[in-house]
């Protein structure tokens, strides 16, 4: 509801009403009991208690979990508020009812009229009465009733604090992603060199120089990302501090009375700029990716094992690939709606030992899986990836970017997305799974199990774009 239609609804037994209610009883009407201020951006909880929407958000954004009210302590599970309008109706009729912590009377009143202050110019920027509005000086401005104008600003300082309160939780989710990040860093890079050693010992020893190279490459890449994550999670701290320092500054102008607001945004003093200047220079997350350089003769040797089977096609099936990424350490993710169908196959034969080497073309998709999984899993109803039974590496598009990770434990694989053909390696006796970069000769990831159990057989799946 606009402000003019506020003004239509105000009517003087309603005024009088306000103006003669028992302070008390005003105070719990139409102030928050946080702030002890009039409400804005009133929300109301699923208990009746109602509150400032920054209030609230502060709250429970420093609170533990699950959130409940402040005022009778009842689990909340609400997050997605609404204005309360009828209710911020109401405060915007008290404030005109009824004004506290204002100027002083003689500094409402006008000095040569010695009437009451109640317009705003637009364009000089002053409080005037009615009879300086229409003087020779004033009567071509714009002017409204200082009340009008104070809730219109009021209400254009909220949007911002929104928009500042959004930029502050993607920052902080971002600010988590690079903690994550740096915890595993070191692990996976360490691994990397466990990967690649393997890879060398297959081949002759002539490429040594090459190995030593390439791990001297990993060594210097691993460290500057290192530093790289560690400048960016400095960055985001920093950043929210900011951010959440814009919000109290915000929040507390809202909370200023009219006349005062309305001075403040006069004299050029207004933290809007600023505001908007911050959210425009937001830290952005690192993209940690080691060079996957060609290893000599990989694709030559693997060839050699090259194994030919026919795939079964079963159609459309789900898989909870979203769920199992971002599920207990990505708590900043919403997975209730991540469940995607995939066109599933796996192949007719079964491997009990030995080598064996196969490629598939994934294009440029950026949904997809391939690798081995056992009858075990391939019965289960709707095939949980975090179950026992299968070895994949799959790449994810998440956020506009396409991501890999591979199974058995859960990991990232901070390389080159492959475009193209993709190769999958079977050591049954060493318990290894690896993958390749047929185009560029290169390793993407190994799987390190130990060993096998029961049959595997060849599995892929794709989901539309």
């Amino acid at each position: 509801m606009s402000l003019k239609a506020h003004d239509k609804l105000i009517s003087s037994a309603f005024l009088s009403l306000l103006r003669d209610m028992d302070s008390n009883t005003f105070q719990q009407e139409f102030t928050c009991s946080l702030c002890v201020n009039y409400f804005i951006d009133p929300v109301t909880l699923g208990c009746g208690h109602s509150f400032c929407m920054p209030c609230l958000c502060i709250l429970w954004e420093e609170a533990q979990c699950p959130p409940y009210c402040p005022v009778c302590k009842e689990t909340s599970h609400q997050r997605d508020f609404k204005t309360n309008i009828i209710l911020k109706t109401e405060v915007f009729l008290a404030r005109r009812a009824r004004p506290y912590d204002t100027l002083s009377s003689a500094e409402q009143m006008c000095e040569i009229h010695m009437k009451t202050k109640n317009f705003f110019c637009d364009v000089m920027k002053d409080q005037l009465c009615l009879l300086c509005c229409k003087s020779k000086e004033h009567e071509a401005h714009r002017h409204c009733s200082t009340d009008w104008i104070a809730e219109e600003y009021r209400q254009k300082l909220l949007k911002e604090m929104r928009s500042v309160w959004e930029k502050t939780q993607e920052n902080q989710r971002n600010q988590k992603r690079e903690s994550r990040k740096i915890r595993t860093w070191e692990g996976y890079v360490s691994l990397r060199r466990e990967m690649i050693r393997s890879e060398y010992s297959k081949v002759h020893h002539l490429l040594y120089e090459e190995e030593r190279r390439y791990l001297e490459r990993i060594e210097q890449e691993s460290k500057e990302i290192l530093q790289q994550l560690k400048e960016s999670e400095d960055n985001m701290d920093q950043m929210g501090k900011l951010l959440r320092g814009m919000y109290e500054d915000l929040k507390e102008m809202c909370h200023k009375p009219d006349l005062e607001m309305l001075q403040v945004k006069a004299e050029g003093r207004s933290v809007m700029a600023l505001s908007e200047s911050l959210q425009l220079h937001m830290p952005q997350p690192v993209d940690p990716q080691l060079s996957s350089w060609p290893i000599t003769g990989l694709i030559e040797r693997l060839t050699h094992f090259l194994v030919y089977f026919t795939l079964i096609y079963i159609g459309k099936k789900y898989l909870n690939l979203r769920r199992w990424l971002f599920s207990c350490d990505h708590p900043d993710v919403v997975t209730s709606a991540t469940r995607s169908k995939y066109f599933l196959a796996w192949g007719t034969q079964t491997f009990t030992g030995g080598q064996h080497y196969w490629e598939v073309d994934v294009g440029n998709c950026c949904n997809w899986a391939l690798g081995f999984c056992d009858d075990s899993w391939m019965m289960k109803k709707d095939m949980e990836l975090e179950s026992e039974g299968v070895f994949l590496l799959f790449c994810i598009k998440e956020d506009k970017e396409c991501c890999l990770f591979s199974s058995s434990p859960l990991s990232p694989q901070y390389v080159e997305r492959p475009v193209g053909h993709v190769g999958v390696f079977l050591d049954y006796e060493r318990g290894v799974v690896s993958f390749v970069n047929v185009v560029n000769s290169s390793l993407i990831c190994s799987l390190f199990l130990g060993s096998f159990s029961l049959p595997l057989r060849p599995f892929v799946c794709s989901a539309p774009r």
